[in-house]
């Protein structure tokens, strides 16, 4: 009885490759993507058009300030779907600095005198945890770098230059050893 390969499954009747139903579901992802993509910049457009209304009209600072920060936030959001795209994994250190700029957006729209200290409290705490996470992943190499075999990447590229010492002098010795034989 012959085995089917790992690669392939039975679904209706029919023998259907996974690998083609991967990259299919993945060029669907990439579609989305860009489609919020195209949307996060229509968003952006109206809060620019949001603010320079803002700006004409009145001066409310703290109106201002919000739209402001506002759309820095959604060029973050922006650039994180960018990364996306090119990667195809999410840039945690990114995520975080979004998330870290939407909490002081908040901080900033209420008013830290207007915050109680059990949410001042929570707000700090928040911001340390995030703070911390952002330091992590600044530190630690990304996982892409090291699956990649580019220059790019110092890790891996260090490495292979160690495993390409080794079988230099692996086949130094080779040789060394097929001339005495001579």
């Amino acid at each position: 009885m012959q085995k089917r390969l790992k690669s392939r499954f039975l679904f209706c009747g029919r023998w259907l490759d996974r690998h083609v139903i991967v990259s299919n579901m993945e060029a669907f992802q990439d579609l989305i993507v860009i489609i919020l993509c195209v949307a996060l910049f229509a968003v952006m457009l109206v809060q620019l058009w949001g603010i320079f209304v803002a700006i004409t009209n009145s001066l409310d600072y703290k109106e201002l300030t919000s739209k402001i920060i506002f759309v820095l936030i959604l060029v973050e959001l922006f650039r994180l779907l960018v990364v996306y795209l090119q990667e195809h994994s999410i840039a945690v250190g990114v995520a975080v600095e979004v998330a870290i700029v939407s909490v002081l957006r908040e901080v900033v729209v209420h008013g830290a005198l207007d915050i109680s200290v059990t949410q001042t409290a929570a707000i700090c705490g928040l911001l340390l945890i995030l703070g911390g996470l952002l330091l992590v992943c600044a530190k630690t190499p990304h996982m892409d770098c090291i699956s990649a075999s580019t220059k790019s990447c110092p890790i891996v590229h260090q490495g292979r230059t160690e495993i390409n010492n080794e079988l230099a002098f692996d086949y130094s010795e080779k040789c060394e050893e097929n001339q005495h034989i001579l």
